[in-house]
């Protein structure tokens, strides 16, 4: 399912507070409405964010001009601090001198879709013909307007043949791997069981899993990246059983001003999500940093990166962007 679309007068969005229970597809006909959107996780997943603040500048030009329309925008732009896909679609939107905005923001989430057709073309050779492998937090379609990145990498290789069962954690505190990884796997057909984020472990251990695959919502010039908290434990995991972790991101995550992952701003987000006593004091971060000497490689579009992400990188920030038609598919 598309997660997000533009509606004419508003930018819709499937609604992912409500899944798996209730699937509600609701118009944000606002700035206000846009903002509220990202800022309560209504909308979600880095690319996906992205794709919809780059709608929400199309619908902002129609409602508003002049200092309205630039203050609207920055608005957009900061409404979450760490995924860096929001700030450059809002950006690669605003560079249209001619003042095409939606014809921009359409063409970034055409290219969304062939960004995630290639991501897991290029994954499927990361994986045994049959095993058991393992993601954290949720990185389908719901939350890339494609057809997922880390998810899609799974759903590209159960389509060429492989017989994967895919391991998801909960992913707490807002359970994004149970409500919407496990719904979205079960509606590809792919074999997934869904396990608390302390078994993740044990899972490693006594599941033999052969291989972890998570997304990511900002990565930093030396492979440090910023993904949904709990990433970097399971990273130290996969470490210590040897098992190698992948990250899977477009280029457009990739934040190439940044030299470390100590540069990446995280995310704090309100007590009241994880504390039961009224005055628990809490800490409550939405993301954390895992460092690139643990990550085997990133799956992009151009495919897969290898350390020294140092070189590889900035490879990569060279390359010219992919458009659609420059990709055939293989048919996975």
């Amino acid at each position: 399912m598309d997660s997000v679309w533009f509606d004419g007068d508003a930018v819709g969005f499937v609604d992912q507070r409500g899944l798996p229970r209730t699937v509600a597809r609701e118009r944000a006909t606002s700035v206000d409405d846009v903002v509220d959107a990202i800022r309560t996780l209504a909308v979600r997943g880095a690319p996906a964010i992205g794709i919809f603040g780059a709608y929400g500048v199309a619908l902002a030009a129609q409602l508003h001009d002049g200092d309205a329309f630039r203050a609207a925008v920055a608005r957009i732009r900061e409404a979450r601090p760490t995924a860096v896909n929001l700030a450059w679609a809002v950006d690669r939107v605003l560079a249209r001198t001619d003042g095409a905005y939606l014809a921009e923001a359409e063409a970034i989430h055409a290219e969304q879709r062939d960004i995630d057709a290639r991501i897991g073309a290029h994954a499927i050779a990361l994986f045994p013909d049959a095993g058991n492998v393992l993601t954290h937090c949720n990185t389908g379609p719901l939350a890339t307007g494609g057809e997922g990145t880390a998810l899609g990498t799974f759903v590209a290789a159960h389509r060429a043949g492989k017989a994967l069962h895919v391991y998801v954690d909960e992913t707490r505190p807002l359970l994004q791997g149970a409500r919407l990884t496990m719904f979205e796997l079960r509606e590809a057909g792919v074999p997934c069981t869904l396990i608390p984020d302390s078994a993740a472990a044990i899972t490693r251990q006594r599941k033999h899993v052969a291989a972890v695959v998570v997304g990511a919502v900002r990565i930093a010039r030396n492979g440090d990246t910023a993904n949904k908290i709990g990433t970097y434990a399971v990273a130290i995991v996969a470490a210590h059983h040897g098992i190698p972790f992948y990250v899977a991101a477009p280029r457009s995550t990739f934040d190439f001003s940044l030299a470390t992952g100590a540069e990446i701003p995280i995310e704090e987000r309100g007590p009241d999500e994880v504390r039961i006593a009224a005055d628990d004091p809490v800490y409550n971060p939405a993301f954390d940093v895992t460092p690139g000497r643990l990550i085997a490689g990133i799956i992009t579009e151009y495919g897969v990166l290898r350390p020294p992400y140092d070189d590889s990188i900035a490879d990569l920030a060279t390359r010219p962007r992919l458009l659609p038609a420059d990709f055939v598919s293989t048919g996975h």
